[in-house]
């Protein structure tokens, strides 16, 4: 089997290793290197530097639609090209370049979740399972039909960053298990119940501000969702305190008002919502190293009354 991979982030690059495992991948398109950092160095995306690694080809377009990235794709001559987390819509005349089309690695149990950032949104609404669908690509945004999909449970504490983690492993086993069996024509392909999708929009930094108007669990997974990238954080006055690790309180009911601290001590910081309180487990200050809510509160960073977020 001949293969293209489209990938750019660090979440591909299992699906990369795993296809060159099982196909010939005569090349890898990722987006541009680009500044990251404190330092805004340049930087090559993760799949560049796993696919230099494995030494194939890369290709970095920073145009896809006037015709020219398309006639590459079908001058390669290859029976598919596998996108994971590439991070832009591919095009009708690349998406049929390959002899089978387009495979898409998708990190949700779609319909559920299409979009930039399924991890994170699954973790933020509460999701006990997502999983990994293997999908044939067309114009849409993970839109195309299923071929199979591969379901995990989410844990009530899990950040987006460890299932990410996890979800990109089952994304290796889908491709080394599914590709093959795509390539030999056993799927039978299932068409989305469109009216059962939801969105996952692209995370802006601003998603990351806590809400205590609502209850101690939504703001926990609020938390968990939003690590490690945009992170959650609050206001202290002028002062925004990124906030890494929460717990949910066992106090179920407050008279004080979402955001205000109920207890500020060298035990806990706990923060009454709406219903309940949650415990700021682990926060950091601007300039400052992550330090435990008790270690704050000690240090006069924040006491019994202050309110939060105002």
């Amino acid at each position: 089997m001949r293969a293209l991979f489209f990938g750019t982030p660090e979440f591909a690059v299992p699906s990369l290793q795993a296809l060159a495992e099982i196909a010939e991948v005569v090349g890898v398109v990722c987006q541009p290197d680009r500044p990251a950092g404190r330092g805004n160095v340049v930087t090559a995306p993760p799949v560049k530097v796993c696919a230099e690694a494995l030494g194939l080809s890369v290709t970095q377009p920073t145009k896809l639609r006037d015709g020219t990235f398309a006639a590459w794709v079908r001058e390669q001559n290859v029976d598919v090209a596998l996108v994971v987390a590439y991070g832009r819509i591919l095009p009708l005349d690349v998406l049929s370049g390959p002899r089978l089309g387009c495979v898409n690695v998708h990190a949700s149990l779609l319909p559920k979740l299409r979009g930039a950032a399924p991890i994170t949104w699954a973790v933020v609404r509460g999701e006990t399972e997502t999983g990994v669908t293997l999908m044939k690509m067309d114009v849409g945004m993970d839109t195309g039909d299923i071929l199979e999909k591969f379901a995990t449970e989410i844990s009530p504490e899990e950040t987006a960053g460890e299932l990410s983690a996890r979800l990109a492993a089952i994304g290796a086993l889908a491709v080394r298990k599914g590709l093959p069996k795509f390539e030999r024509g056993e799927y039978t392909a299932v068409a989305q119940d469109h009216a059962q999708a939801t969105l996952a929009p692209i995370l802006k930094k601003e998603d990351g501000r806590i809400d205590f108007t609502v209850p101690a669990r939504r703001v926990h997974d609020h938390v968990r969702g939003m690590s490690p990238w945009p992170g959650a954080f609050t206001r202290r006055g002028d002062k925004i305190i990124k906030v890494h690790e929460t717990r949910v309180s066992d106090v179920s009911r407050t008279d004080k008002k979402p955001g205000e601290v109920l207890i500020a001590d060298k035990a806990r910081v706990l923060v009454a919502c709406d219903p309940g309180a949650i415990e700021l487990v682990r926060v950091q200050l601007e300039g400052k190293k992550p330090v435990d809510g008790s270690s704050w509160a000690m240090g006069r960073g924040v006491a019994e009354g202050d309110v939060l977020g105002s």
